[in-house]
């Protein structure tokens, strides 16, 4: 018989892409607002594994991810995900977005993205959102899977998020336990 256990908190990680590098700012500070300090930012990294997205915001993309220092229940990334869905609506310009923001989080064994399509690998979350096992860690180091996105395969992103589980790990050994509040807005 499994006993249920409560999850670890997890470390909170934002990803954003754009063309519009300006508003990386305004968005670093309603996400300070809203989960505190932001602990790591990583170098700006050029988003070109897909054209997917340059008929609605342009090219060259970039992105940018952030950690927070406050850890984040697991059971979150749903409101977190709806919420940041708003920040996009409310930077659109002409019906087009101009920056897609990927909330995520990250644990010792695993990274795990929210969004908002269904496929045979997410599991639902709540709210018209599913979890993406995106990258597991094992003997040392990140694994992708079939299904993960080719920006976060690249050694460029893996080399932050090495960073990031590194300081949720120092966090969690050091008992810095303190959760940014996330309740739904409304």
């Amino acid at each position: 018989m499994s006993i249920p256990t409560a999850p670890k908190p997890a470390k909170l990680v934002i990803g954003v892409y754009t063309k519009e590098k300006d508003l990386v700012k305004s968005l670093a500070d309603i996400f300070s607002r809203e989960y505190g300090d932001i602990d790591l930012v990583s170098q700006w990294i050029p988003f070109d594994f897909t054209t997917y997205y340059e008929h609605e915001m342009g090219s060259p993309l970039y992105r940018r991810v952030f950690s927070f220092k406050r850890l984040i229940e697991q059971e979150a990334l749903s409101d977190i995900k709806v919420f940041t869905n708003s920040i996009e609506q409310t930077f659109m310009d002409n019906g087009k977005r101009q920056v897609n923001i990927d909330p995520g989080y990250m644990l010792y064994a695993r990274f795990v993205l929210a969004t908002g399509k269904d496929f045979s690998h997410r599991i639902y979350i709540g709210k018209g959102i599913y979890a993406d096992l995106t990258l597991i860690f094992q003997k040392g180091s990140f694994k992708t899977l079939p299904w993960t996105y080719p920006d976060y395969a690249d050694s460029a992103m893996q080399t932050f998020l090495y960073k990031v589980r590194d300081k949720y790990a120092f966090d969690l050994k050091m008992g810095r336990t303190d959760l940014a509040e996330t309740k739904p807005r409304g």
